[in-house]
């Protein structure tokens, strides 16, 4: 397995450094890189449920970035370590039009999203929707958790409260927990002019702009419709 990869130039590094920054302040845990040939996924989590008896939905963020050449590698490092070693690199100067080379942090192990893989294939797509909706809905959502959670509160409420808040369906498109449009909001993947196509396969859905995918595994009270 390959320790390093090399993104084709250094307006690819910015956006990584985007995500990456986005990333932290949804939850500042850890990021799966996933190199096959010339294509590097990044996966990062907004949600995730802590426990077998939390309900929580999982929520999860992809981009892809194109690669110089062709590298292999599966791997979970710490979001803020990749981020570190790629504000260091640009700070160095690396070239906009140029490939642009990084070392991989050291990868952690204990992360219970990373072992959760959505399907490559057989995604049936469904109706599109737009950004509006995924955007009031994410703006509602925020505003009820700030308000439900006072300063203080203990990791266990705040948990509680964002899972209640964020597992409900969107109105509209019940098959779709309302941390989708959060995690779409928060990482910037929606356009006002761009709309968003939908696409499920088993317990999965998929959420799909031109800024990135949402990828959510539903619980099992959305599997019957």
């Amino acid at each position: 397995m390959s320790d390093s990869f090399t993104l084709v130039d250094g307006l690819a590094l910015r956006d990584l450094q985007v995500l990456l920054g986005r990333a932290e302040r949804v939850e500042n845990g850890s990021v799966r890189l996933i190199a096959a040939g010339q294509v590097l996924a990044v996966y990062v989590a907004a949600l995730y449920p802590i426990g077998l008896l939390d309900e929580t939905p999982t929520v999860l963020g992809l981009r892809t970035f194109e690669l110089a050449e062709p590298t292999e590698f599966d791997t979970v490092v710490p979001v803020r370590s990749l981020a570190e070693r790629v504000t260091r690199k640009l700070d160095q100067g690396a070239d906009d039009a140029e490939p642009v080379s990084l070392t991989l942090p050291l990868s952690v192990n204990t992360v219970t999203w990373t072992a959760i893989s959505p399907p490559r294939g057989g995604w049936v797509t469904l109706d599109p929707t737009g950004a509006e909706l995924l955007e009031r809905t994410a703006k509602d959502g925020i505003e009820e958790v700030a308000a439900a959670v006072p300063t203080g509160t203990g990791e266990q409420i705040v948990h509680r409260v964002r899972s209640e808040v964020w597992g409900r369906p969107i109105e509209g498109l019940e098959h779709v927990p309302a941390g989708a449009a959060f995690a779409a909001v928060t990482l910037g993947f929606l356009s006002p002019e761009d709309p968003v196509s939908i696409h499920e396969t088993g317990p999965w859905t998929r959420l799909t702009t031109r800024r990135g995918h949402v990828l959510v595994r539903r619980r099992a009270w959305t599997l019957a419709r």
